[in-house]
């Protein structure tokens, strides 16, 4: 058996064919998809980047590894002390480890590691090819590295890949000659022109009024760089209508190096004899919650992700059929081993379903609790219609500290129902705190989210504080400053 994980940064499901979107984005994803199962309610555990794929890769939610933001003490996995042994968790419970207990030759084909820092990622793999632009270069390159291994090894049995694409992700940077497929298609309806000039009064981080960053100004990190598909502020529909185009160009190139992978393994016959997942660390908001072309909430648009899968003797008796349970990213991490031959650790957090995979049922779970604290520190519950969201601090959003939304009714995100719904808001809380003081229980370690708001919030919350409240009271939004301020008090710098 071969295992081949493709893992594209920052892809949200609603803007692929094989989930119902308008635009031809992903030809070879929704080819995949008719051949395999697609999972609509698949959720990352922690989000973003580096909390999401070091639960995915240990098995464990973020509560669990400590590994919840993407810089201060919470953006290390836990300090396991005394009992350590010679080697941490990691390198006795990760995802590539169980593979290669399993006589599986793991190899990742990514630059995530040097990217976050994240050395404890690496764990399991007995190849690491780091493609060297730190999650900026295009799928050409890494797509490159990937058929170049593959003509050397992959006629072989027995492999584990994981291969890490990321065009989707801001700043949009697909190469100008590759053009724009989407210009003569509608943009999504649901961000009108109204919505636009509400989150041109608002706050935050790549929100409207700085789209990138702190600023309607490049950013520091990206100057010097041509950047002609990434607008800097949302002020005017034709700048909604660069973000809809930037990061679905962005899709459709990594799609585009998606079907060139694929034809390479049915070219050298093993395409047949290979199980396929195609996944994503987390998705996207393209405008909810007044976020532009970022991750920082633990709503539905950032948390969902795609999960195709395609395993052969598996998947073959339901082709093109979609599984409506709630799952994690960490439950089909098990399920990958178990369909593999093998048996997850106990301790994983992660729970299989190749039972309900092969029988063509949902499985899941009855609810899902979802953290992020790279950004704002938030946990939300995901049960039935509903999404709940509970602050502990906003980014400088100006977020309520309750929201509840129906997403079968609102999927962007647009009507907080939490002042309508108190019970709903109250059972939520009470699921969340349930399942706070159960992770808990089970760990000797503090809640990782107390650590980021002992320090003063996230990273990125931090990277502006003072001058950001500065900016929003020289551009008219005093009242908003003056509202953050009363919450989270002065920022020290």
């Amino acid at each position: 058996m071969r295992v081949l994980y493709i893992d594209v940064d920052s892809l949200r499901p609603d803007h692929l064919g094989c989930y119902g979107y308008h635009r031809d984005t992903s030809p070879n994803m929704d080819r995949l998809a008719n051949e395999g199962m697609r999972l609509n309610q698949c959720y990352c555990s922690d989000a973003p980047c580096l909390p999401s794929r070091s639960a995915l890769f240990s098995g464990r939610f973020g509560i669990h590894t400590g590994v919840v933001n993407h810089g201060g003490v919470a953006a290390q996995p836990f300090v396991e002390g005394a009992g350590r042994g010679f080697r941490d968790w990691f390198g006795t419970h990760a995802w590539p480890v169980q593979f290669r207990r399993l006589g599986y030759h793991t190899v990742a084909i990514s630059p995530f590691g040097e990217r976050h820092s994240a050395w404890h990622w690496n764990a399991g793999f007995r190849e690491i090819h780091n493609t060297g632009g730190g999650g900026n270069e295009n799928a050409d390159v890494i797509s490159g590295e990937a058929l170049d291994w593959l003509s050397r090894r992959g006629e072989r049995d027995n492999w584990f890949m994981h291969l890490n694409l990321w065009d989707p992700h801001t700043a949009y940077r697909v190469p100008m000659e590759y053009g724009n497929p989407f210009k003569d298609d509608p943009c999504p309806n649901w961000l009108t022109e109204d919505i636009r000039q509400q989150h041109w009064q608002g706050s935050g981080p790549h929100s409207a009024r700085e789209a990138m960053g702190y600023s309607s100004d490049i950013p520091a990190y990206l100057r010097g760089r041509d950047l002609p598909r990434q607008p800097w502020a949302i002020d005017s529909m034709d700048k909604v209508r660069m973000v809809f185009d930037g990061y679905d160009t962005g899709v459709r190139y990594a799609d585009d190096h998606i079907g060139r992978v694929l034809n390479t393994l049915a070219d050298l016959n093993i395409l047949d004899d290979t199980a396929v997942i195609i996944s994503a660390d987390h998705g996207e908001n393209l405008g909810e919650l007044n976020v532009y072309g970022d991750h920082q909430t633990a709503d539905a648009c950032t948390c969902r992700i795609p999960c195709i899968i395609r395993w052969p003797g598996v998947t073959g008796a339901h082709a093109g059929s979609e599984n409506n349970g709630l799952h994690y990213h960490v439950d089909f991490a098990a399920t990958a081993i178990e369909l593999a031959g093998g048996t997850s650790p106990e301790a994983w957090d992660g729970r299989s379903f190749a039972d309900a995979l092969a029988n063509g049922e949902d499985g899941g779970r009855d609810h899902l609790v979802l953290s992020q604290a790279a950004w704002c520190v938030q946990r939300a519950v995901r049960w039935d219609d509903h999404l709940y969201i509970r602050t502990y601090h906003d980014a400088w959003h100006d977020y309520p500290d309750d929201m509840l939304f129906n997403l079968s009714t609102d999927p962007h995100e647009t009507r907080n129902l939490a002042d309508r719904e108190p019970g709903l808001v109250d059972s939520a809380r009470q699921t969340l705190e349930a399942w706070r003081e159960s992770m808990l229980a089970s760990s000797p370690h503090p809640d990782p989210l107390d650590t980021v708001l002992s320090e003063g919030g996230s990273l990125h919350a931090r990277e502006a504080g003072r001058a950001y409240l500065q900016r929003l009271a020289d551009t008219g939004r005093g009242e908003i400053a003056d509202r953050l301020t009363r919450k989270h008090g002065r920022p020290p710098c």
